[in-house]
């Protein structure tokens, strides 16, 4: 029996019912469908594709088309999951009109059904504007990795007592403003307990504890695909990068000693005679001469 459809008003209902709500990215018709068909909650169409799928050392390349592009493949799938589409680095930093217009872009020509933006109280304006609009607004916290120069890198925050009592400030305004969930990313345990507890609305957790109402994981890391970087929070689930390399050197090997294709892989003539080459005339020099170019 399929789901159905997975709404803004059924995630909020996680917070107090349950079950934990669990998202991973997908950047592709292919994932979104067999994440889909895992029963996932929530396809995010993250801007960690900058990373992911394109090689970048940061999600700061990405735009707003791309998102768009990857987001209208994972909507083809007609997942039953929350499709959340992120609005990449300076779509919606500058003004809260640039805000709407590329919340506006990704629902309407991009198939989400949200969209997630990072920051607190610098952004609540733009988060506020956008729930006004209609769009439904993800937060997200913590290490946010538009402001990763900022940051000194990809780092923990909220372990100094001031950045926590910032980030539980921004977690409210995002509240206030009108976002109905929080991605925390690379925070305390216990600060994201607190949050969790504080707010009214679920928190995803990625590298943040499990008192979260939620978690999330780039898909590339939990299948294992990705072999360059390994975070701390990341639970690899499968090692299917090995059986990328193993399957692909298998069919290296089958093609340079001449067993694939073999006869179960090949098309016959179902006993139909076989056809005579046909015979091709003899071009001669004489015919059409390349002009002289003297």
């Amino acid at each position: 029996m399929a789901r159905s459809k997975i709404r803004v008003p059924d995630l909020l209902a996680r917070k107090a019912q349950g079950p934990k709500i669990v998202a991973v990215t997908a950047y592709d018709a292919t994932f979104a469908r067999l994440m889909d068909t895992a029963e996932v909650d929530i396809l995010l169409v993250g801007d960690s594709l900058g990373m992911a799928i394109q090689g970048h050392s940061t999600t700061l390349p990405v735009t707003l088309e791309e998102i768009g592009y990857h987001s209208r493949a994972v909507a083809r799938s007609e997942p039953s999951a929350h499709v959340v589409g992120d609005l990449p680095f300076l779509s919606y930093q500058i003004s809260v009109a640039d805000a709407v217009r590329s919340g506006g872009y990704l629902l309407k020509e991009g198939g989400c059904e949200s969209v997630k933006l990072e920051g607190g109280e610098s952004v609540a304006e733009q988060v506020r504007a956008l729930v006004s609009a209609g769009i439904p607004v993800m937060g997200h916290l913590g290490l946010t990795p538009q402001s990763v120069h900022r940051l000194g890198g990809f780092r923990v925050q909220g372990r100094e007592p001031g950045e926590a009592d910032r980030m539980l400030r921004d977690a409210r305004a995002l509240e206030a403003a009108g976002a109905y969930a929080i991605v925390l990313e690379s925070v305390p345990t216990e600060l994201a307990r607190t949050i969790t507890e504080q707010l009214r609305i679920p928190t995803i957790g990625i590298g943040a504890g499990p008192h979260c109402d939620g978690q999330v994981l780039v898909c590339y890391d939990l299948l294992g695909l990705e072999d360059r970087l390994r975070p701390k929070f990341v639970k690899r689930y499968s090692e299917l990068g090995q059986q990328v390399v193993s399957a692909t050197r298998a069919f290296t090997t089958e093609v340079q000693n001449g067993r694939f294709p073999g006869p179960e892989h090949s098309y016959g003539t179902d006993g139909a005679v076989r056809p005579e080459m046909a015979t091709l005339p003899e071009i001669s020099s004489s015919r059409n001469p390349i002009p002289s170019t003297h």
